[in-house]
């Protein structure tokens, strides 16, 4: 059988999983998997290897932030009240919900995906129309949403990016957060689901899309929200550039280990674009784009996919620089003369001084067209 391209959190770190639930000693609430404490060791890693069965399990840190915050979702999570995680585009909210839903739940793919076009239907259940209509309303006819899923089942529901859903659906959401309860009315009498112990929502939304589709205050005060920021330090960014493009070789057969020194120039680039302060002291103009992590990410390894299939495994400069152009340009053209200005003084500086990669980097700037 042929690998998945991406597979699901809980494939993807089976073995840790199955490490820390048999070793796992603390207080577990109904239904999960595992207790708040494994939880957190799952997303924030462990300093000594967890032995399980004889051998050694090093349980890796997965996402690079606040871990009070990941403390606070898991409690939330252990609550009555579903999890709203709020930020900017790509600050892992979405990597962020599908580790706390593998571990707690052990599945992360009971998921809603928010659309303009998403509709009651798939967040709540829809019908199979053929059986409907040949046997009348009844559980077999019903084809259970996420929602549904989530309640009968007792496991975490995701909903991504709930404020690009229109207002009205999104407060469907409203009765089942707060009895814990789904009525099907065309079931009559045994058309009321009551979710089970284990049931709960977490809620992701760009503060990019605030105002599109505003989520109303009875809504709101269903969910706690939590805040996830971009990374502040260009080392930790760097890490993390490291770390997920391995992943992202690895499960794609991409035989070529990543350039440190490359990865160390795009974190300071995207780093110092989004403060709007170099690490020399130059102020600069933020680009209006999204300068995240995770668009770092992609620039890096269609740099290193370049590399692979073009560059004999080498990490070429000018191609990073034509996929950061892509990367910076998709949403305002404009952008391009901010980063053109910032190479024309930070870059022409960190080359006169620093020389090698980054006097690459700057010759570069050609490709800033």
């Amino acid at each position: 059988m042929q690998e998945s391209i991406k597979p699901p959190v809980e494939v993807r770190y089976k073995e840790e999983l199955e490490a820390l639930k048999a070793t796992d000693t603390g207080n577990r609430p109904a239904n999960w998997q595992m207790s708040p404490k494994a939880v957190r060791t799952f997303i924030l890693g462990s300093p000594r290897p967890i032995i399980y069965e004889g051998k050694e399990y090093r349980i890796e840190k997965k996402y690079f932030g606040n871990d009070a915050l990941i403390e606070r979702c898991i409690i939330t999570l252990a609550g009555n009240r579903g999890l709203m995680l709020v930020g900017e585009p790509g600050t892992a909210k979405t990597m962020l919900s599908e580790l706390l839903s593998a571990a707690i739940s052990g599945v992360s793919t009971n998921t809603i995906q928010g659309t303009a076009g998403t509709t009651e239907d798939m967040i709540k259940y829809s019908w199979n129309y053929a059986l409907l209509l040949a046997k009348g309303p009844s559980r077999e006819a019903l084809v259970p949403s996420p929602l549904y899923v989530g309640m009968e089942k007792g496991i975490l529901t995701r909903f991504e990016e709930i404020t690009r859903t229109p207002a009205e659906i999104q407060d469907s959401l409203i009765s089942v957060l707060s009895d814990k309860v789904l009525n099907v009315p065309e079931l009559g009498d045994e058309g009321l689901l009551f979710a089970c112990q284990g049931f709960n929502v977490i809620g992701t939304a760009n503060t990019r899309d605030k105002g599109v589709n505003e989520m109303s205050s009875a809504l709101k005060r269903r969910f706690n929200f939590e805040t996830v920021t971009p990374v502040r330090e260009a080392a930790l960014e760097k890490q993390i550039i490291i770390n997920e493009v391995d992943k992202l070789a690895k499960e794609s057969g991409i035989r070529m280990e990543p350039d440190e020194d490359v990865a160390e120039l795009l974190a300071s680039t995207y780093h110092e674009l989004r403060e709007g302060i170099s690490s020399y002291g130059h102020r600069i103009d933020k680009p209006a784009a999204v300068m995240s992590t995770a668009e770092a990410v992609s620039v890096y390894y269609q740099t290193m996919l370049t590399g692979y299939y073009y560059k004999e495994g080498r990490m070429d400069v000018d191609c990073l620089v034509q996929n950061l152009v892509g990367a910076i340009s998709k949403e305002n053209k404009e952008d391009l003369e901010k980063v053109k200005g910032y190479f024309n003084t930070v870059i022409k500086d960190k080359s006169g001084k620093e020389g090698g990669l980054w006097k690459q980097y700057y010759e570069a700037r050609k490709w800033l067209k």
